[in-house]
């Protein structure tokens, strides 16, 4: 019935349906990759962020499945040591490129949430003044139990 529908098959009615079900898949397949592709799009940012966020002491895997701690970081080769082995069998260094990151546990700081906890901060101290007050009052009530 659908294929009688798409060709036209039986009254002439019909055609212009068969267009506007074209229409309709065509406009969601289009959606569809919008999509997909800003997804794809968002994952790689993240990735790449995170790829950035690689400093010394943090422990990596790499793509090949070395894991190890990165000792140091190299801006201008877009590149990283990695520390591997340990103290008994003795540690070695091998140095990578950034993109051979496959985990770790470095963390993004977004600049969104420092922006948020900024202002939180500078209301700290105001609450830290009634806190002082209280100290006083604290140390009225030890003097007279130390005569």
């Amino acid at each position: 019935m659908l294929l009688s529908l798409l060709s036209g098959e039986g009254s002439t009615n019909n055609g212009w349906l068969s267009y506007v079900i074209f229409g309709v898949l065509i406009v969601a397949i289009i959606a569809m990759l919008v999509i997909s592709s800003r997804r794809n799009k968002k994952r790689q940012q993240e990735a790449e962020k995170l790829i950035n966020a690689v400093k010394p002491g943090n422990k990596v895997k790499t793509i090949g499945g070395i894991c190890g701690i990165v000792v140091e970081v190299d801006e201008e080769d877009n590149s990283f040591v990695l520390e591997t082995g340990s103290e008994a069998s003795g540690k070695s260094y091998v140095k990578f490129d950034r993109q051979a990151i496959y985990q770790t546990d470095a963390v993004v700081e977004d600049d969104k949430k420092t922006e948020k906890e900024e202002p939180a901060k500078e209301e700290a101290p105001a609450e830290e003044t009634p806190s002082a007050e209280e100290a006083p009052a604290a140390e009225e009530k030890e003097t007279p139990a130390e005569e």
